[in-house]
């Protein structure tokens, strides 16, 4: 059975050869010239995708509030991954997009095999988090339920993007233990962290905001200067 996906990308030359490619993949691909388009069928009643492929530039709305906006939408849609189409050499709009919401991104010109490694990378996260019902990771007023894929503070949900959601598992899941970046992105991710690579610290500072009682004297998340972070096993 094929995967749904929506791209969300201006260039239509470029749109078609990245659906014919991702189809002898299986991947079934539906494209919005505009951002306009690409929401409007997000809020449609047709077959919700599995992931997002969105340009940064578009004709009628900036990317970045693209993203913001498919974080707002009600319900599962919030949640779809998005991997984030950037300009070549410009990290300032890859961290931007990353705090706006985005799971991941690649910058152009790309390869179209990395693209794939990466949605599949994306996907295989998200499935291989599947754990059985009432799998929870409790510490204090922290709960973490990995088959519901949610995350709570003193009862009150906690937004946090499916990537982000994965990161703050992996950790939970080692408490106590000191993870380097790599060790964090190879467990999640799949692959090694590229050189110069800070996302991971993005997504991290998201994640304190979102858990922490004070996210600058954070309590949970602990970075361990010069080699990468852990996460603290106390029970508040």
């Amino acid at each position: 059975m094929s995967q749904h996906l929506l791209m969300i990308e201006d260039d239509a030359r470029l749109a078609g050869m990245v659906s014919e490619y991702l189809a002898q993949s299986g991947f079934a691909v539906a494209h919005a010239a505009d951002a306009s388009a690409g929401l409007a069928r997000l809020q449609s009643h047709e077959t919700p995708p599995q992931l997002i492929i969105l340009d940064l530039m578009l004709p009628d709305m900036d990317g970045l509030e693209v993203c913001r906006r498919i974080r707002a939408l009600p319900g599962g849609l919030a949640q779809t991954p998005i991997l984030m189409l950037t300009a070549k050499g410009d990290p300032m709009d890859r961290i931007i997009g990353l705090e706006m919401g985005a799971d991941d991104y690649l910058p152009k010109p790309f390869e179209p095999r990395e693209l794939l490694a990466r949605i599949r990378a994306i996907l295989r996260r998200r499935g291989d988090n599947d754990a059985p019902a009432g799998s929870q990771l409790n510490f204090g007023s922290l709960a973490i339920d990995r088959d519901a894929r949610t995350v709570a503070v003193n009862g009150q949900a906690c937004e946090l993007t499916s990537y982000q959601f994965d990161l703050l598992v992996t950790l939970a899941e080692r408490a106590g233990r000191v993870l380097t970046r790599d060790q964090i992105m190879e467990a999640v991710r799949g692959r090694e962290l590229e050189a110069f690579d800070r996302s991971i610290d993005v997504h991290m500072g998201r994640i304190r905001a979102a858990i922490e009682a004070d996210p600058k004297n954070p309590k949970r998340i602990l970075t361990v200067r010069g080699v990468g972070y852990v996460f603290a096993r106390q029970q508040d």
